[in-house]
């Protein structure tokens, strides 16, 4: 590339799960599954992006792709001006499968934005912006602060808190062979539900969050059940019930829907092949092929780099 670079930043935002069960809309695990994205800005005018890894193919690469608006969201709130913008995305995260591929591509345009601009990326700043764009922030949040967060809207903006897991605490995720739609899987949720489901869940998410505070892992299978949300979206995971159940009989602590699905999350702190086996077993089962990651939780969340000009690292 020729030119001289005025300005480049690397950012590195992780995959997450949200929901885990019961924390619909609200909970959120940081997974060690990366979006990488690079900027150069030269001299003069135009964008150039160049998608690889998931779903690479199917991603556009002018002015309507989920960076590029990202970042122009962040070039809109500054003094910034920006020349001539050379993108390198690279994402490891599946697309529509329920792993915040949206949230980290959002969230790394934004902070290269930020950056390039020579402000401190922020991220309660980044959290606010997320919210209003996705209007909630089950996603945003664990990307951005890494571990175990719970977060909600507040008129003052995002409230979020963050807990780190108890050590030894992994996912095991198994991701089928089709995608789903986040607006689908929303589009078949209840407007109104009963009283004692809002409670029972309610209680459940309480249990979910004393769990990772205080390393009572026990209580995972009871705290992951939901009522709320995947009872309505398992018609649209084939196989949903018989892979968390499989994952149970393996050894998992807990299996829920990862956020709107499909992909389907198992905690565990040992077994985790044979929990990944199981599941995929249970998902061919259903006529569905899956493939299977053993992931880490991701304890510090998006990274933000400043680097000095192409032959940086």
């Amino acid at each position: 590339m020729s030119g001289q670079v005025r300005r480049a930043v690397r950012v590195r935002a992780p995959a997450s799960s949200a929901n885990l069960g019961p924390g619909f809309d609200c909970a959120g695990l940081c997974l060690a599954l990366y979006h990488e994205l690079t900027v150069r800005e030269y001299g003069g005018r135009g964008f150039e992006l160049h998608n690889s890894g998931e779903g690479a193919d199917s991603l556009p690469e002018d002015e309507t792709s989920l960076v590029y608006r990202a970042l122009g969201t962040a070039f809109g709130r500054t003094d910034h001006r920006p020349g001539r913008l050379v993108v390198e995305s690279h994402s490891d995260i599946p697309l529509a499968r329920g792993l915040g591929s949206s949230a980290a591509a959002g969230l790394a345009g934004l902070a290269a934005g930020f950056a390039l601009a020579g402000l401190e990326v922020e991220r309660p700043a980044l959290l606010d912006l997320a919210m209003g764009s996705e209007g909630h922030a089950d996603n945003a949040a664990p990307c951005l602060y890494g571990g175990f967060t719970v977060a909600c809207r507040h008129p003052a903006g995002v409230r979020c808190a963050r807990l780190p897991v108890p050590e030894g605490l992994t996912a095991v995720v198994a991701i089928p062979d089709f995608t789903l739609a986040t607006s689908r899987s929303r589009a078949v949720l209840p407007r109104t539900v009963d009283l004692a489901d809002a409670v029972g869940n309610q209680g459940r998410l309480a249990l979910l969050v004393a769990a990772m505070a205080t390393g009572q892992l026990d209580l995972l299978a009871d705290a992951m059940v939901d009522c709320l949300h995947q009872p309505y979206r398992a018609p649209l995971v084939p196989g949903f019930e018989a892979v968390c159940r499989a994952a149970l009989a393996a050894g998992a602590l807990g299996a829920a829907l990862s956020g709107s699905g499909p992909t389907i999350i198992a905690l565990a702190t040992g077994g985790q092949t044979d929990i990944a086996a199981a599941m995929a077993a249970a998902w061919a089962g259903a006529g569905i092929r899956a493939r299977t990651h053993v992931l880490e939780v991701d304890e510090a969340g998006l990274q933000v780099e400043l680097i000095e000009g192409d032959s940086a690292t």
